[in-house]
């Protein structure tokens, strides 16, 4: 390769890199805003009439919304993506997402509009979720097509890691607005969050509109005929295609879906609601812990393009596996110390490992004509039926275990042992081979 190139290639990687990076904390930021308040105040703001438990299941239900209708955003999204380009995709997904957190900054408590309140914010929640169906596979698909697939993981772990800066900047911001006193925090203070997010998409939208398509997706649209073309269905491909990588790589993200949603949700409101400890320590044990994630997921990336993808997801479900117990009771002996180094124990070590070799592994299952649409498929689809229900069900068990986390480590542990599995059977299917070959002539022909 020419220096000339090698440098453009260079450039146009880190742009790449950060253009997806900065749409991936802006989504998650506006996740874990909603999350932080499903926790702590949108049971009092949305669902004051019922119970304490009652409120809590309702605004993790609010929550698992979202979730259930990321599939279809990521459906359509991805459809456009691998159709027309990366590029309009990811730009429609950071630009219905924005809409939608701007609105929930916006909206009528119940005291205002009654079940009217609930309701709009179910729909916006459900617009929220089909906007980032797809944002995050799309993140991950750009950049795996941007950069060599022998660095593919560690550079697909940094949207990926991006993930939990966004969430721990929303903590951060409800960890300074939880000083505020009640009744100003219930009148208007909670809006604030929701809508300085308006700034951030319209950052992240002008710069993704500045981007180049992927040369590999170019090369792969020259390649195919035009009838070809005009006849695509990706996502009715990826099923004849590719099923079996399909099962593989949702199983693979059962796990770590599972241990996000309880680390970064549930944990929040089981330190507060059920163990007893004070709000503002229950958030800081929770910062800590995704700061310290962002320096072990790239590690867990460089892990991965060492010593495989498949190998080091693997790893990461059988560490969570063996600090499910430990995690618990240091989160139940209420010392902060000690529920600090556990947290971010398991965060570091398990959940960088997963995270890190998250997007090579997915990225490696599926060729470049419907990649976008598989990684959508398996992580939205795993996000519907396991992420997104995980704090509604994990917060039930606890009820029903009369406040015990048994049946909590239980759940856990049986999607990570999915996950083990998975992962080693995946990385049998791996295309890594032949995407060196195509990655190599898309780069000839630039």
């Amino acid at each position: 390769m020419q220096p000339a190139l090698a440098r453009a290639d260079r450039r146009n990687i880190r742009r790449a890199v950060f253009a997806s990076t900065l749409g991936t904390i802006i989504e998650w930021y506006d996740y874990g805003l909603y999350a932080a308040a499903s926790g702590l105040i949108i049971n009092k703001l949305f669902f004051p009439h019922l119970s304490s438990l009652a409120g809590t299941l309702a605004a993790f239900a609010t929550f698992a919304v979202g979730f259930i209708i990321r599939p279809l955003g990521g459906i359509v999204i991805s459809h456009i993506g691998d159709k027309y380009g990366r590029k309009p995709a990811l730009v429609f997904c950071v630009t219905i997402m924005g809409a939608a957190t701007v609105g929930l900054g916006l909206l009528p408590t119940w005291q205002q509009a009654g079940i009217l309140a609930p309701i709009l914010l179910v729909l916006l929640r459900m617009m929220q979720g089909f906007g980032a169906g797809a944002e995050l596979a799309g993140a991950i698909t750009l950049i795996a097509e941007y950069t060599p697939p022998s660095r593919r993981a560690f550079f697909t772990s940094i949207p990926n890691a991006a993930t939990n800066f966004g969430v721990m900047i929303a903590i951060a911001t409800f960890l300074m607005i939880s000083y505020v006193p009640e009744d100003i925090l219930f009148s208007w203070v909670w809006r604030v969050p929701f809508l300085l997010s308006l700034a951030l998409f319209g950052v992240a939208i002008y710069i993704r509109s500045k981007l180049d398509e992927t040369p590999e997706y170019v090369a792969a649209m020259e390649k195919a005929s035009e009838q070809a073309k005009a006849g695509k269905v990706p996502v009715a491909e990826l099923f004849r295609n590719s099923r079996r990588e399909l099962l593989c790589g949702f199983f693979a993200m059962g796990g770590h879906q599972a241990l996000s949603y309880v680390l970064n949700i549930f944990a929040l409101s089981y330190m507060t609601n059920t163990v007893g400890m004070a709000k503002a320590d229950s958030l800081v044990v929770l910062i800590i812990a995704l700061g310290f994630s962002l320096f072990c997921a790239p590690v867990g990336g460089m892990l991965a393009d060492k010593y495989g993808s498949g190998n080091v997801f693997a790893a990461g479900a059988m560490i969570a596996l063996a600090l499910v117990w430990p995690l618990f009771q240091a989160i139940d002996s209420k010392d902060v110390v000690l529920a600090t180094i556990a947290m971010s124990a398991v965060y570091g070590i398990s959940w960088g490992c997963t995270c890190g070799a998250q997007g090579a592994f997915l990225s490696n299952l599926f060729p470049t004509q419907y990649r976008f649409s598989g990684i959508a498929m398996c992580r939205e689809f795993s996000g519907a039926f396991i992420g997104g229900p995980t704090p509604f069900i994990a917060t039930a068990l606890v009820a029903y275990a009369d406040g015990k986390p048994t049946y909590v480590m239980l759940y856990l542990a049986a999607f990570c042992l999915f996950t083990l599995i998975a992962a080693l059977l995946g990385k049998h299917l791996s295309r890594h081979r032949d995407d060196e070959q195509v990655f190599a002539e898309s780069r000839s022909a630039a």
